[in-house]
């Protein structure tokens, strides 16, 4: 057993709270045990120069450590986004898009923001499973309002982390697990079980194809729990 009574491959207590935005077209407040991560789409219709003309619309996110989100307090990013911040923005973004049909939003842009109010580990991938449930709020509205024809989203997506700890695998790591782990990974797939992103470092030790393997396993185990956790809240 884990410190927290938790087994190796037992989630954290899971919950997406929906609409806790009056604005945004999609808000999701998504809790991982003591992660808490708010997370908004905006829809805009005026694309990017860039992207005007292509048949397709585009899905881009932006991430952020609250002050108080940590420990101590983590200053604001004023001056340029750092490069763990880049990474996971652009994890975030990729992971929607995979499973989006972009050419079934044309000349559309939704902005996905998420805000990591409390971080005890995992914060990327609650972000990405937060932000998809407020993309998909988005999404429905739009067709609701007649502005889609049809949801864009093939497909739920969801993450989670896993990692080696003590020679032993372990699902859904938090803080205190991730901070001293042997090897940290997460897991990015969709419903039908296809690969979007897999990280996988070795921290403090090497592993190997048969520790990877079932790090996967615990990986998939808990992407469907969190996928189901998803449809529930969105009626699905």
């Amino acid at each position: 057993m884990r410190y927290s009574g938790r087994s190796n491959e037992q989630m954290r207590n899971l919950e997406f709270v929906t609409n806790v935005n009056i604005y945004a077209e999609g808000s999701c407040l998504v809790k991982c045990g003591n992660t808490k991560v708010l997370c908004t789409a905006t829809v805009d219709e005026n694309l990017p120069a860039w992207l005007k003309d292509k048949g397709h619309g585009w899905i881009t996110a932006e991430y952020a450590l609250l002050p108080r989100s940590t420990q101590t307090r983590v200053s604001r990013e004023t001056k340029g986004v750092g490069g763990r911040t880049h990474e996971i923005q652009r994890l975030i973004g990729r992971s929607l898009r995979a499973a989006v049909d972009l050419k079934a939003m044309p000349e559309i842009c939704v902005q996905i923001d998420c805000d990591v109010l409390q971080a005890d580990g995992g914060t990327r991938t609650a972000s990405i499973s937060g932000a998809f449930v407020a993309l998909y709020i988005a999404m429905r509205k739009m067709v609701n309002e007649g502005r889609l024809l049809r949801n864009p989203i093939k497909e739920f997506v969801a993450a989670v982390s896993c990692g080696i700890i003590d020679g032993e695998t372990m699902l859904d790591l938090d803080y205190s697990e991730d901070s001293h782990a042997d090897a940290d990974t997460n897991f990015v797939l969709t419903e039908s079980g296809r690969i979007v992103e897999i990280q996988a470092t070795a921290e403090g030790a090497t592993f190997n194809e048969n520790e990877f393997n079932e790090l996967f396993r615990l990986a998939k185990s808990g992407i469907h729990q969190i996928i189901m956790a998803q449809k529930r809240v969105l009626g699905e």
